[in-house]
């Protein structure tokens, strides 16, 4: 009994200093660090269902654990996901010299097809803003933020954590604060900035909050957004649109990188802009208008000529 409180112990605190790690070392959003530690849980579960400690954890355990996820039927995706937070607190032991061997690194996930994204059309998008009555408060601020997602091609969280500090209407550039606390410049559309400017005025009635003199998008109560109330707002106009596409805010996003695609932009320059690490992260979007991927080959191949 002593000796399993020993290694309880001992596993809360090697715990403790892997969120430490990813918190410092590794500068992870907290919603990114929760989704590490939750499936470090998930491990340790199992772990103790096997009578192992994840210390003790061997490549055939591992591989019974991602069987038994398969059995719940865990989407892959989540299994992949879920596969890197292991990766990562093993390559974190290995580090700290906890472990001499990393059982996880012969360790193959599922099989992934491949995933295109939905996205929605100039007009689809236009009927969305347009969906938005403009005569309250309430309104102006929601086709601002609508504005705001497909314009600069925001994440949720880069969007609730938009700071009116950040904002150069001069310069048509927002500064925008991207995953393990990165910033990077979006450019900003005109029509996007008159939107805002037309919010800001609107906000100056509401009674704001300490914490958030700052924060560009507020609640009734002078409080910052929350990224449910987000999702709430696109959904309530996709369907006063009559839009019968499955739309979140990640869709505008989608959408953002698609028509900069279908405009000529390079990948390099949308993956900037969207603040991706790797250009592998940017190709989804490389198939989607077949139409203007044929028109190119049609128009510049040697062969067509």
């Amino acid at each position: 009994m002593e000796d399993f409180s020993a290694n309880m112990k001992q596993l809360l605190q090697v715990i403790s200093n892997y969120r430490q790690y990813l918190k410092l070392e590794k500068s992870l959003s907290l919603n990114t660090l929760d989704a590490y530690l939750l499936d470090l849980t998930k491990l340790t579960d199992y772990a103790k269902s096997i009578n192992r400690s994840v210390l003790e954890i061997t490549l055939q355990d591992l591989q019974g654990f991602l069987a038994e996820l398969h059995d719940l039927g865990i989407h892959p995706r989540s299994q992949a996901r879920i596969l890197s937070g292991i990766k990562s607190f093993y390559h974190y032991l290995l580090l700290e010299e906890l472990i001499e061997n990393d059982p996880s690194r012969l360790l193959d996930g599922p099989k992934l097809g491949f995933h295109i994204p939905v996205f929605l059309s100039v007009e689809e998008i236009d009927a969305i803003v347009q969906a938005v009555d403009v005569s309250t408060p309430e309104g102006v601020r929601n086709r601002a933020i609508l504005e705001t997602l497909y314009s600069c091609g925001l994440r949720v969280s880069e969007l609730t954590g938009l700071k009116i500090s950040q904002l150069n209407f001069e310069d048509q550039y927002v500064v925008v604060d991207g995953k393990g606390s990165k910033q990077r410049l979006v450019p900003i559309s005109e029509c996007c900035i008159q939107l805002i400017k037309y919010y800001l005025t609107e906000r100056g009635a509401v009674v704001i909050k300490r914490g958030a003199e700052d924060t560009l998008f507020l609640n009734r109560r002078g409080a910052g957004l929350s990224r449910v109330m987000i999702f709430n707002i696109v959904k309530k106009y996709a369907e006063l649109a009559g839009i019968s596409k499955n739309v979140s805010p990640h869709t505008f996003r989608h959408s953002f990188a698609t028509h900069l695609l279908e405009g000529g932009a390079n990948l390099r320059a949308i993956q900037a802009m969207l603040g991706h690490e790797s250009i592998t992260t940017t190709e989804i979007y490389t198939h989607l208008d077949k139409s203007l991927i044929r028109h190119e080959i049609l128009e510049y191949h040697p062969r067509n000529k």
